[in-house]
């Protein structure tokens, strides 16, 4: 891997955890474009750590005032939206590994991701529409666990995280700021989890060793692009929650779906 195929990986990481749209399907895909074969684990989780820079940065006052006061049922709900992705992680993990490797299923998961935006968008414009929607503090365990078995389903690739939370809360009739602002709260977990999984792996195998094939520049471009545009995708994304629709993300996430599935099963320019 090179620096220029290491800065693009980064910026579609930084862009496509926070917009709903897959980062992890985005990644298998550009992997197999640039037909990159070596061990990409260790660049993978410091592409994560670019993520997670990023939230820190754009929601450090959401985080702090849960730091002044952890005992809040904010934090509670955050623990409980969490549990759900980390028993999948643990029983499946295997099969999620590769699912990664093969990207047999990216298009169907692609076009899973059309369908939670699309039934979340009519759903929240019709409790707009009533006047039933909920404020962040009218939020109970039931919306958390919902948003927290999202969350669990969109481990496979292709079917984005931030989109699937974000259906969740919102199919909840939960405040769209509020919905998007508890997605990207919920990714600090959802990250550091994935960090530490990955650890592991990266110990037993040495880090070194790991990073060795692709090169400490490499490394340290992909993840401070990363960092820099996940920023600014998070700010893209709070923006448009509250003024726009997510049926534009609907479209360019179902038309990913079918150019992926008719190259699985008939062109084969990339699978």
């Amino acid at each position: 891997m090179n620096i220029f195929n290491a800065i693009i990986l980064g910026v579609v990481q930084g862009l496509t955890e926070f917009l709903p749209v897959s980062s992890s399907g985005h990644l298998v895909l550009l992997q197999k474009i640039f037909g990159i074969t070596e061990p990409t684990l260790f660049f993978d989780t410091m592409l994560h750590v670019g993520t997670l820079l990023a939230v820190f940065v754009v929601l450090w006052r959401d985080i702090w005032d849960i730091l002044r006061r952890i005992i809040q049922p904010l934090t509670l709900y955050l623990i409980i939206a969490t549990i759900p992705a980390v028993i999948i992680a643990l029983a499946f993990g295997d099969i999620i590994e590769h699912a990664f490797e093969s990207g047999k299923f990216l298009g169907v998961c692609f076009l899973i991701t059309t369908a939670l935006l699309v039934i979340a968008e009519i759903l929240s414009r019709r409790a707009i529409s009533s006047g039933s929607l909920k404020s962040g503090d009218k939020m109970n365990w039931l919306d958390a666990l919902i948003i927290g078995i999202m969350q669990a389903v969109a481990i496979a690739p292709g079917i984005s995280r931030s989109g699937a939370t974000i259906s969740g809360a919102l199919s909840r009739k939960l405040d769209r700021d509020f919905a998007a602002r508890f997605s990207f709260l919920l990714s600090i977990p959802a990250i550091l989890g994935a960090v530490v999984l990955q650890s592991k792996d990266i110990v037993k195998e040495g880090a070194a060793q790991s990073g060795a094939s692709i090169g400490t520049a490499a490394i340290i471009a992909g993840t401070l692009s990363a960092a820099i545009v996940g920023f600014f995708a998070m700010k893209l994304m709070l923006k448009v929650i509250r003024e726009k629709s997510l049926y534009g993300f609907a479209v360019y996430t179902a038309v990913l779906g079918i150019f992926i599935i008719i190259d699985q099963t008939i062109t084969h320019f990339v699978f």
